[in-house]
């Protein structure tokens, strides 16, 4: 590491390449060495050297990056060796919490003056701020700082740790993060704000899958809830400040209202006592959502985001009408698909009323059918389907006077999602409810139903194995609200005998499913499919359990033909050499009285 910032000083960009892949070298060695070479590392003079030294060479390679150019070879290793540093960091405070506990102080001086103050300015870069920010929520989650109730009964080392933990986080020192984080780090960028007009789909999956907003998040969510009571009061001045409508010309006031209230959705729960959201709701939320400036877009998305985070938390059911009057104006604006990938309509918890959303049943289904045609994101697409699924679900038959376009619609959709087997779950889901709220007229499905069950539960297809699970549900699901069996539908049971042989966590499924078929049709059912059904259950209970077992027996304590022979005699032998004699004798003698009464 000397030998690399001498050779920064002199510009030499061969040689300090040498030298720092050398540096990144000896860092990667000494990481492993001192996270799992030692069982006390607390007790090593070297090895606390070393790890108090790291935070005086992040200074020093932090400043040498003023001067290494953006576009560089040598900026590219120099921030990979930053990295390691700060891992070595975060490993040993995994590893060892209570041998981390002298450098508490100096990791957390260090990350906040980088992160949260001027210090950082014109040095600092996305993945050391969020390595920063990471190394403050391990300190501050962290278990074994944590004391118990009774103090008593906590260890030394936890109380030692406990205190370092609360002399640093004073009162100023938590509004100054708390603010910085609202006000710097959930603000919405220039370039994030081009992007979501130009692409709002794959905005949302960028901003999911950046590094550093879901960082910020987690420690506001982390430091808030460790420090409510400090913070409590600094979040609701922060709202205040907001009240009332904010000029559209200014978008820097309507970014740092998207940002405080981000941070209200963000702590819900523990505002759940300070704040009145129904009369906020009412009063500030609900004429926000009216505003159709263009520029009020970020903001609309936000708050519709922010109500789907405290529906569930405190808001009065008799305001749900008014919400839902705003979603459907919401879905018929072409902000459609950045308002759905932040927020789920409010279908999908306790308080929900079904006679409050059938007067908007048919407006939200429609705009909802027309965004699934619209998105093309698969990831877009699932969620639409399974905001689709809440409504079926929750209004069941009532949806029957609605559906013809989504029943016209899925087959394509299972077809253009041929590569797409999460996609395809989701489309199964919707299958299941959708049978649910159609009953016995879900048979008019059958021309693209049964395909389906057929190719989910094929274990012969590789696809199977993604949509198993949710393909016997559906086909579970079809035999419950069957009138009857028709031939197709007793055709597919051509799959089960692979699927018993596989004894998985769907085996009480299949049961079900068998149990469905003999009671829709017995005498048709086992005439086709008993020989190779007993042949199967004889294989079977040598290696399932008890209770398994009993639910094998159970099938033959149906109606069954009398033309049965040997194999039966078969089964009764099977089962006698499975089960104990002593908990099982008087079911074993029932099925095998009941067997012979048809031989």
């Amino acid at each position: 590491t000397d030998t690399f910032l001498q050779h920064v000083s002199s510009g030499s960009e061969a040689a300090v390449l040498s030298s720092l892949e050398r540096t990144l070298l000896s860092l990667k060695v000494l990481r492993k060495l001192t996270v799992n070479g030692f069982v006390e590392p607390h007790k090593n003079m070297e090895v606390m050297g070393f790890l108090h030294g790291i935070f005086d060479r992040l200074k020093q390679f932090l400043e040498c990056s003023r001067n290494i150019g953006t576009d560089n070879v040598c900026r590219d290793r120099l921030e990979k060796t930053i990295i390691l540093f700060t891992k070595v960091l975060l490993d040993f405070l995994d590893q060892h919490p209570f041998s981390f506990t002298p450098l508490i102080q100096r990791s957390l001086e260090f990350s906040v003056s980088y992160v949260f103050t001027e210090v950082g300015e014109g040095v600092t870069f996305e993945r050391f701020i969020v390595q920063c920010m990471n190394l403050i929520k391990m300190i501050v989650k962290n278990y074994a700082y944590k004391p118990s109730k009774n103090f008593e009964d906590s260890s030394p080392e936890t109380l030692e740790a406990h205190k370092i933990k609360m002399a640093f986080f004073t009162y100023p020192t938590l509004t100054e993060i708390c603010r910085r984080l609202v006000s710097h780090y959930f603000l919405l960028t220039e370039e994030e704000l081009t992007m979501w007009e130009e692409d709002p789909e794959g905005f949302s999956k960028n901003q999911f899958f950046s590094f550093h907003l879901p960082c910020t998040e987690v420690l506001f969510i982390d430091i808030f809830h460790e420090y409510n009571q400090t913070l409590t009061p600094v979040l609701l001045e922060m709202m205040q400040t907001l009240q009332g409508p904010t000029n559209v010309e200014d978008m820097n006031a309507l970014l740092i209202k998207d940002a405080v209230y981000n941070a209200v959705g963000l702590a819900a729960y523990e505002l759940f006592d300070s704040v009145d959201f129904d009369q906020w709701f009412k009063n500030q939320l609900l004429p926000e959502l009216q505003v159709i400036h263009n520029r009020y877009k970020p903001l609309r998305r936000r708050v519709i985001w922010l109500i789907g985070q405290w529906i569930s938390v405190k808001f009065k059911s008799d305001l749900r009408p008014m919400l839902y009057e705003a979603i459907c104006n919401l879905l018929q604006d072409q902000d459609l698909v950045v308002f759905f990938l932040n927020y789920s309509l409010p279908v999908d918890d306790f308080e929900f009323r079904t006679d409050q959303f059938l007067p908007y049943l048919e407006t939200m289904f429609t705009l909802l059918f027309q965004l699934l045609q619209q998105v093309t994101e698969c990831d877009t697409k699932m969620h639409v389907l399974h905001v689709l699924s809440c409504v079926i679900e929750r209004v069941n038959i009532q949806i029957r006077p609605y559906v013809g376009c989504l029943v016209q619609y899925l087959p394509l959709l299972w077809k253009q999602s041929e590569e797409h087997n999460m996609l395809r779950c989701a489309i199964l889901t919707t299958l299941i409810h959708l049978v649910q709220g159609l009953g016995a007229d879900s048979k008019n499905l059958y021309p693209f139903l049964l395909p389906v069950i057929q190719l989910s539960t094929d274990v012969s297809q590789p696809p199977h194995v993604y949509l198993l699970e949710d393909g016997l549900e559906l086909w579970l699901v079809t035999l419950e609200n069957s009138p009857c069996v028709t031939p197709e539908l007793l055709r597919i049971f051509q799959n089960m005998s692979p699927l018993l042989e596989l004894s998985s966590e769907n085996l009480r499924t299949c049961f079900k499913i068998i149990n469905g078929y003999i009671f829709l049709s017995s005498t048709e059912f086992l005439q086709t499919y008993a020989v190779g059904l007993c042949q199967s259950f004889c294989e079977l209970l040598k290696e399932i359990t008890t209770e398994g077992q009993v639910q094998v027996l159970k099938k033959f304590e149906r109606k069954l033909p009398c033309h049965f022979d040997v194999v039966f005699i078969d089964l009764c032998v099977c089962v006698s050499v499975s089960f104990s004699f002593s908990s099982s004798l008087s079911m074993i003698l029932t099925s095998v009285k009941y067997v012979f009464s048809f031989l």
